[in-house]
């Protein structure tokens, strides 16, 4: 009775003989490099997004809300002390319709766009990821 071993091990015996390491050889190992650093940037780059998505979103609806607001409350304290209505006019109109940091024009919207697009942003993160880690 000729005994034959299974075929996943004659498989590997073939592969020593010929002198492939399969996932140890030089190749392989640079293949898992690379795919290791292209899966640690779109990582790092969803945890950020994650991360500054919804501040973006929290501070522009706020700037976005807060002259509605206090514009309401201005209105709707007509019956006030003139003076306390005076304090509240000069504070809704000191209210900034933009900022200009470091050369950028910032508005309510464009941190409410922006905080959007930081959400796009990891979910592309999150599955090229899985993509990557697919591949490794």
């Amino acid at each position: 009775m000729d005994m034959q071993p299974p075929r996943h091990i004659t498989e590997r015996l073939q592969h020593i003989r010929s002198g492939d390491n399969g996932p140890f050889s030089t190749a392989g190992l640079i293949k898992t490099i690379i795919w290791s650093i292209c899966y640690f940037f779109f990582y790092f780059g969803q945890q950020v997004a994650e991360l500054l998505a919804p501040i973006f979103l929290i501070l522009g609806i706020g700037w976005y809300l807060l002259p509605h607001i206090v514009s309401a409350i201005t209105t709707s304290a007509a019956s006030a002390d003139p003076q306390a209505k005076d304090i509240m006019n000069h504070v809704a109109g000191t209210l900034p319709t933009h900022l200009q940091i470091a050369g950028h024009y910032v508005t309510a919207t464009s941190l409410i766009f922006d905080g959007f697009l930081l959400m796009a942003l990891a979910a592309i993160g999150a599955t090229l990821s899985a993509l990557t880690a697919r591949q490794m």
